[in-house]
């Protein structure tokens, strides 16, 4: 016969410290959230200029901002995580599930490029074109789902309203597809949504 060891109190109260632990705890690795707005910020600036004739261009150099963007970001996520792990210490709950979907929403913008490249590729350049503009509203809301874990797990009512923005934006993205305006509206979402929490929040975690 197998002894049965639960103990129900103690479980609960385990469940209890993992919801509670870190909740006043700084958010790690807000500065990759800061360099994302940021980078993908001046990306679409820089896209928006080329469209609207500030920055004449044309044919594949119109991508040439985005190639960039994610070389640029892919480089300073590796030096971010190196720092992270060289400066080691205790990882809360909180901070690993932050993690883990934050990581999990990039993944899933590259998904999503790689799926907008299968579009182009199946239906031409309007397939592409219509993909693209819908991309802003897309990761928009997937900042809001990263934002809203991220909330609940430091229970922080201040990033339950960038969770909210977040979601606000993807709409309101979307009825400006067609228009060359729609790319300043994502890069003020990226600076406002992104970079700005994200340099709040790693210079809270210094303090």
């Amino acid at each position: 016969m197998t002894e049965n060891t639960e103990d129900p109190v103690a479980d609960i109260a385990w469940m209890r410290r993992l919801a509670e632990e870190g909740a006043d705890a700084p958010m790690e690795g807000a500065s990759i959230l800061m360099s994302a707005g940021l980078i993908y910020g001046a990306a679409s600036l820089f896209h928006w200029a080329q469209i609207s004739g500030v920055f004449p261009t044309s044919g594949l150099a119109i991508g040439i901002g985005w190639l960039t963007a994610s070389g640029l970001f892919l480089l300073t996520l590796f030096v971010v995580l190196s720092r992270l792990k060289r400066k080691g210490g205790v990882m809360t709950a909180s901070n690993r599930a932050s993690g883990t979907v934050w990581s999990a929403l990039g993944w899933g913008i590259f998904a999503l490029f790689l799926s907008m490249a299968a579009v182009g590729w199946r239906t031409g350049e309007q397939g592409a074109l219509l993909a693209m503009s819908l991309s802003s509203s897309v990761i928009m809301v997937f900042y809001g789902i990263g934002w809203a874990v991220t909330a609940a797990m430091h229970r922080s009512r201040r990033l339950w309203g960038l969770a909210i923005g977040s979601f606000a934006a993807a709409p309101l993205l979307a009825l400006l597809t067609g228009r060359d305006d729609q790319y300043l509206a994502y890069a003020a979402a990226l600076f406002l949504l992104m970079a700005l929490p994200g340099f709040l929040l790693m210079r809270g975690a210094r303090r």
